[in-house]
């Protein structure tokens, strides 16, 4: 359970900080919810993962994506031979990188990538069902089995990540339901499409829902019909955060759709979940908003993979290193703000 008392302490340690109140915003308010995750005062993630999960998606071949689904199982071998964006952005903030397969349409020949899939890719959303129930509940305990291992590892933040070409598709469809949203405005370019794509996209995705009809009230059947296995995977992941008192970055847009669908089945998993950047997709501001979450980072970032979770980890860094090396009011005999409004 989240430990209001904690994040509390985190607080009232950060009015005594030599420096006007609230003046590193957020980064504050994300230092003291580390606390209540940890139930510590003495806030820590030194020990700190990357989960990248990869999965193909049927939708794909309605030729909604500038690429093909051989692609996804090439940048998984990359992201797990250490050759990728993520990476490169994982280094610099000394983080370990795990790739999992929950869903590659092919078996890879690649020893560092991780099989825990319950099928090889999703079905073809325009046409029906995306997984079977089975399988989503199959990927979501993966998910969940995912960060208790990695808790068992003392790592002690994790951020998300996903691979899946076509993924944005699902994403949009299953956004557009959930927060009763007109395609049009939870549909972006994905990794780039021309004019004439963006609108095949949004004819696809109205097709998709109109063929499954999902029910917006229950997350999980909109994830079985619209999703895919990388969303399931993570939805797990953010389940697993609160079941095993880890916190859980957000990365983009799909990441986001994912934490989305945890909150739905079970609000309390919002406690554990710190959202990284504002992506670039239309959606992703939406959905942050619906899961009343503030993002740190505007870059227009719009790559995956995790890079925008993995860049909030220098920020929090920062941030901890004003929390626990700077001077108090009291030590520099200075007189303490106070709060005023």
């Amino acid at each position: 359970m989240f430990d209001t008392e904690s994040a509390f302490l985190c607080k009232r340690h950060w009015d005594l900080v030599g420096k006007p109140l609230g003046s590193l915003g957020v980064l504050e308010d994300l230092v003291a919810q580390l606390g209540g995750i940890a139930h510590t005062q003495n806030v820590r993630i030194d020990r700190r993962a990357v989960l990248v999960v990869c999965a193909d998606n049927g939708v794909v071949q309605e030729k909604v994506t500038q690429t093909d689904s051989s692609i996804t199982a090439l940048n998984a071998k990359s992201i797990a031979g250490g050759t990728a964006s993520v990476n490169a952005f994982a280094r610099v903030a000394h983080a370990d990188v795990f790739a999992v397969d929950v869903g590659i349409n092919q078996d890879q020949d690649c020893e560092p990538l991780i099989r825990r899939k319950a099928a090889s890719g999703t079905r073809n959303i325009a046409q029906g069902p995306a997984i079977t129930q089975e399988e989503m509940h199959l990927t979501m305990q993966t998910g969940m089995d995912l960060v208790k291992e990695l808790k068992e590892k003392s790592y002690q933040i994790i951020c998300t990540g996903e691979m899946g070409i076509g993924n944005t598709t699902t994403s949009s469809a299953m956004a557009a339901v959930m927060l009763n949203t007109k395609v049009e405005e939870m549909t972006g370019r994905g990794a780039g499409l021309s004019d004439e794509g963006l609108l095949r996209k949004v004819s696809v995705i109205k097709k998709a829902i109109a063929v499954n009809r999902p029910d917006p009230t229950d997350a999980g059947d909109v994830l079985m019909k619209l999703g895919g296995l990388d969303i399931a995977a993570l939805t797990g992941v953010f389940l697993g955060g609160q079941m095993y008192s880890m916190p859980i970055v957000i990365d983009g847009f799909i990441s986001a759709i994912a934490a989305l669908v945890a909150m739905r089945i079970d609000p309390g998993t919002r406690d554990y979940m710190l959202a990284s950047h504002m992506g670039r997709e239309p959606g992703c501001r939406l959905i942050l908003n619906a899961l009343g979450k503030h993002a740190c980072i505007t870059a227009d970032m719009a790559l995956g993979e995790g890079t925008g979770a993995v860049a909030l980890l220098p920020l929090l860094d920062m941030a901890l290193g004003v929390y626990h090396q700077s001077k108090t009011f009291d030590s520099l005999n200075m007189p303490a703000y106070q709060r005023f409004g």
